[in-house]
This record gives structure tokens, sequence and C-alpha cells, in this order.
């Protein structure tokens, strides 16, 4: 397995939890957990591309902007969850506020597997794409627990 493909995998896990999220209503034992494991899974998957991924693609002129958008995009979804964290989850912001996360993660694992990771696979060759890949496995395996 290669970077790009133990990534999508982990963006496969994002957008089901994304779309349970976003179809739960008010104060549930359902959202709340739901909830709770999208947010885990938002934050160490952030964690984890910006050391296995970004982080060895910033000193390379062609990807360092991309880089640094990626990054940059990590800390809107950050604000994104410390609103959902601080509404109410009766009220019709907390959804609000989902549904605008949702998008925003959309639209990043959007730009990420049909730009960034096309680029990326031009500066890596396959040992280093099956190496970073063992390493990023590793770390959300770790976190996960």
């Amino acid at each position: 397995m290669n970077i790009f493909e133990a990534i999508r995998k982990d963006h496969d896990i994002q957008r089901d939890l994304l779309k349970k999220v976003c179809n739960t209503s008010g104060d549930t034992e359902e959202r709340t957990k739901l909830w709770k494991a999208l947010k885990q899974e938002l934050v160490i998957h952030a964690d984890a591309e910006e050391r296995f991924f970004y982080a060895p693609l910033i000193h390379n002129d062609m990807m360092q902007e991309h880089a640094r958008h990626g990054i940059a995009e990590h800390h809107e979804m950050d604000e994104l969850i410390e609103k959902i964290e601080e509404a109410d989850p009766t009220t019709p912001a907390w959804l609000t506020y989902a549904k605008q996360l949702s998008e925003k993660v959309e639209h990043h694992l959007d730009d990420e597997e049909h730009t960034f990771f096309q680029l990326a696979g031009k500066v890596y060759n396959e040992k280093e794409k099956e190496g970073l890949a063992k390493d990023y496995l590793d770390y959300m395996e770790n976190e996960r627990g």
C-alpha cells in the first residue's frame, strides 16, 4: 500500500461518518457517538497527514504552496470543530456547523485526491510512497488505540 491509498481509505471513513453525523437530529446518543468518532478521526488524520504527507512535501518547490494550503484547510476544520463543540447539540446551529464542516472536509478531500496526490506522485518514488504509508498507518493505528 502506498501513502495515497492509505490516506484515501481514511477519507472514505470520514465521508461515511460525515454523512451519518449530518443525518442525526437533536441531542441523541447516536449523534454524540457519531460526532465523537468523526472528531477523533478528523483530528488524528489531520495530524498524521501533516506529519507523513505534507511535511515532507513542504520543501519541494512544486508542492510547497499545495502543502501549506492543505495545512491551512486543516486549521479551518479545527475552527469548525471548536464551534460544533461549543454549540448546543439540540439546536439547529449545531447541525449548521456540522454541515459546514462536511462541506469543508469534502472540498479538502477532493483537492487532495484530484490534485495534490497527482502532483505528489511525481515527487515521491515507489519506495518512499510505501515507507510514508507504513509510517502513516502505524501512527493512525496507535492513535486509534
